[in-house]
């Protein structure tokens, strides 16, 4: 990385943080990225069937299109102004510290929600092949282990997580790609299954999937939950050992990755058999793969290795790429003086200490108080909104950014310029709009008590935080008070 990404571990500012360790190489904060994109596909295939209908294929393939702006301004921002904490930073510098916090909170929504639905999907996974008939209290002793777990390995060398995330990342390609070709040349596969080709369980379309074209559109709008992830490569920044303008590479590189594997593998395995059997009549069925090699013989062997690639590594990659993309906006946000200022604190590894112990302690309650009856649609749909609205902020601080200061160097040169990021703006807006429409009353629920929590931490900073500390950035001009 070039000098202009480093802080000072000398400054005033810095004392009492620690300081991040830079061993990750370009191919690892790829795999970081695309790993948390590729959003449980073995898990959740039947619930994105359920939105979208046949066309769900489709439906990937148009939100590839219209999350790429999004990503290419993130690469304009992410080379500007290379910080960890990247939502917490391009909010702050571009409009103002309150906007910063709040397009950290809304993407924290959706981050601090992976951790129990992959716990969740994991154990879903073991107690369909092995039939354990797990209780309450087992799946909270067998979930805190794998955070646990998870937490030990993000609190180690970072080099090892990336390491691992690869190897899970490219294991996973393998196991979706292949089962996809298989899909495909199947004696079974059939266009007759893409008849009719518009279906979707929202707008009313339930059991029979006669939601219509609005409710297609309302589907297609929340499939932008599978591909947040991208902004892990800006949160790594500063962990990174290749210059600076190389971010974009993983962050649009990931986003085409997933789509492209979207694209393919639900095209695949909508030609497998009708809506109903697929989405289960409209109920975002689990595992709709697994049930169409259970219902035409797969061999068994066959089954565990596409769960194990495409179930249990999808889920791990999204797990620790979320992970540790949570971990470092809350070191940021310790550092930068919007949380107290243990949360910069590093271990012997140069690894933050109290986000991972809170991440670890937020996602072992939410584990234990998990409504499972309604969970997989509840939190999917609150995570869509939550990236939306983030996403929303960030293309609005980019727009002002560029009106502020024009002449600040971006080494990612962003095609379109200013016309580029309103377009970005626009789509953001449709997207989060469109996610609205979607929402179950407990997942406004949910919202609505983690939105008063962030209000009070809101006034916290306002009232007391701020007036002794206040709020800094490191931008092209140096260090900057907010």
């Amino acid at each position: 990385m070039s000098s202009q990404a480093q802080l000072d571990p000398n400054s005033v500012r810095m004392q009492g943080s620690g300081v991040l360790k830079r061993s990750l190489s370009l191919l690892y904060v790829y795999a970081l990225a695309t790993g948390s994109i590729l959003t449980f596909m073995g898990y959740w295939d039947g619930n994105f069937i359920t939105l979208a209908g046949p066309g769900t294929f489709l439906g990937f393939a148009i939100m590839t299109l219209l999350i790429l702006p999004i990503a290419f301004v993130y690469s304009e921002l992410a080379t500007m102004l290379p910080t960890a904490g990247a939502e917490l930073v391009y909010g702050t510098v571009g409009l103002n510290k309150h906007w910063g916090f709040w397009s950290s909170w809304f993407i924290l929504a959706a981050w601090m929600a992976v951790p129990p639905a992959a716990v969740m999907g994991i154990l879903a996974w073991l107690n369909r092949v092995f039939g354990l008939g797990l209780s309450i209290s087992t799946i909270a002793v067998i979930g805190g282990l794998v955070l646990a777990c998870y937490t030990w390995l993000s609190l180690n060398d970072i080099k090892l997580a990336g390491q691992i995330q690869t190897y899970m990342l490219f294991a996973a390609l393998i196991g979706v790609v292949v089962t996809a070709v298989l899909f495909l040349f199947s004696e079974h596969w059939s266009l007759s299954n893409f008849q009719p080709f518009i279906r979707s369980a929202l707008n009313g379309g339930g059991e029979t999937g006669s939601g219509g074209y609005w409710g297609w559109f309302m589907g297609v709008a929340v499939l932008i939950g599978p591909f947040f992830g991208f902004e892990t490569v800006p949160n790594l920044v500063e962990e990174g050992n290749f210059p600076i303008k190389d971010q974009s590479k993983a962050i649009w590189g990931s986003v085409v990755t997933c789509g492209l594997l979207y694209v393919l593998f639900f095209f695949a395995l909508a030609g497998m058999d009708t809506w109903e059997a697929l989405s289960g009549a409209g109920t975002y069925k689990p595992f709709a793969a697994l049930d169409v090699m259970d219902k035409y013989g797969w061999p068994v062997a066959y089954g565990i290795f596409f769960g194990i690639t495409a179930i249990l590594f999808t889920i791990g990659t999204c797990l620790l790429g979320f992970w540790l993309s949570t971990v470092r906006l809350l070191y940021a946000m310790g550092r930068q003086n919007f949380l107290p200022k243990i949360f910069a604190k590093t271990n012997k590894h140069q690894q933050p200490i109290a986000p991972n112990i809170l991440l670890l302690a937020i996602s072992l309650a939410s584990l234990v108080a998990m409504n499972t009856t309604s969970f997989l649609n509840d939190f999917y749909m609150l995570m869509s909104f939550s990236v939306a609205v983030s996403y929303t902020i960030i293309m609005a601080a980019s727009i002002n950014l560029w009106r502020k200061h024009p002449e600040w160097e971006r080494p990612y040169q962003l095609w379109g310029g200013q016309a580029f990021r309103v377009f970005a703006l626009i789509i953001a807006l449709v997207i989060a709009w469109l996610t609205t429409l979607g929402q179950s009353a407990s997942s406004w629920k949910a919202f609505s008590i983690y939105g008063v929590v962030g209000v009070v931490f809101w006034l916290w900073m306002m009232l007391y935080k701020w007036r002794k500390e206040p709020v800094w950035m490191n931008t092209p001009e140096g260090e900057k008070d907010y």
